[in-house]
């Protein structure tokens, strides 16, 4: 038995809950995986699993092993990089999730320049507005919007995101220009959902020192920067959404600013990834390239904080005509 083979399968299995879903993410079959448990228990002469039908749970004896498989494996990499770095190039399969505008739009146009710095780095790049399990996944590193609220994952930032209000010129010219936002309850909006609630996202508007925070009635919701982009187009209805994604459409006129003198609230951009794993060199070089990426975009520039505006009271909705 490969003593490091084993604890490093070991290490996948509890993080990803189970043998199949380790045997995937190492591309190993499963019989392997288990055979190798299995000869790491007999070795060891305890057991590191509680194994049902349904899942795999990790024991005491195996919770306390499993941390000191991780300090071991991170010396194991760290050595071994010292003594590569300096005639080789990070390689292996490096997997990381995006939002699907970030990584169409932003991403994947950038990366000859990665694979002409990082030639030997095999990337899968999921793209999906899904909310994803990085450990469970067995996904490397993201690339997220928001605040950050999983204290398992490590997160650096990177550039923020702004929104703007927009619709097309044939929607206008049939249902008009709103000029303040109480003004959208009588329009026709196009609202985003949450994949992982399903809640419908308000809107907001700060003028000075006036803040509006509101739900939106609309006959239409996606949960895909994609379709909100084409419902956009399609003349559907009014969008609030990343400058970044709509500037090409205002620029050649297919979609207009509404709205102008009102902001929306900025979020933060962050690229995170699990603070129980080691930082290998080709998550490492791909953090910082998607750093440089994002905090050199011209519509993502991070800025200081605006001061505090007063919030104003909900505007009432009414049902739209």
């Amino acid at each position: 038995m490969n003593k490091l083979q084993a604890m490093e399968v070991f290490v996948q299995v509890v993080d990803a809950g189970g043998f199949t879903r380790a045997a995937e993410h190492l591309q190993l079959p499963k019989a392997t995986v288990s055979t190798l448990i299995q000869s790491l228990e007999t070795a060891l002469t305890v057991k590191l699993l509680n194994r049902t039908t349904r899942q795999v749970s990790v024991t005491a004896d195996g919770a306390a092993y499993y941390e000191r498989c991780l300090r071991i494996l991170s010396d194991v990499r760290d050595a071994e990089e010292s003594v590569s770095r300096t005639r080789l190039s990070p390689s292996g399969r490096l997997r990381v999730d995006a939002p699907t505008s970030l990584a169409s739009e932003i991403i994947i146009p950038a990366l000859p320049d990665f694979f002409a710095r990082y030639p030997d780095i095999k990337l899968e790049l999921g793209c999906s507005d899904r909310p994803i399990d990085l450990i469970e996944e067995g996904v490397d590193c993201a690339v997220r919007a928001g605040n950050l609220t999983d204290s398992s994952l490590i997160a650096r930032r990177i550039g923020i995101l702004d929104f703007i209000t927009c619709a097309t010129p044939g929607y206008l010219a049939k249902y008009g220009r709103p000029g303040h936002p109480a003004e959208l309850a009588r329009h026709r909006c196009i609202n985003y959902f949450s994949s992982k609630t399903g809640k419908i996202y308000d809107w907001d508007f700060t003028l000075g020192g006036e803040r509006i925070e509101l739900p939106i009635p609309g006959d239409l919701a996606v949960n895909d920067s994609n379709a909100y982009t084409s419902a956009a187009l399609t003349g559907l209805g009014i969008v609030q959404m990343t400058r970044f994604t709509l500037a090409p459409y205002l620029a050649d006129g297919r979609l207009e600013l509404l709205l102008e003198d009102w902001s929306s609230d900025p979020i933060p951009l962050q690229v995170v990834y699990p603070q129980n794993r080691h930082l290998s060199a080709k998550v490492r070089v791909f953090v910082e390239w998607i750093a440089e990426l994002f905090t050199s975009h011209p519509t993502m520039q991070m800025r200081a904080a605006p001061p505090p505006v007063q919030p104003a009271q909900p505007l009432p909705i009414k049902a739209a005509s």
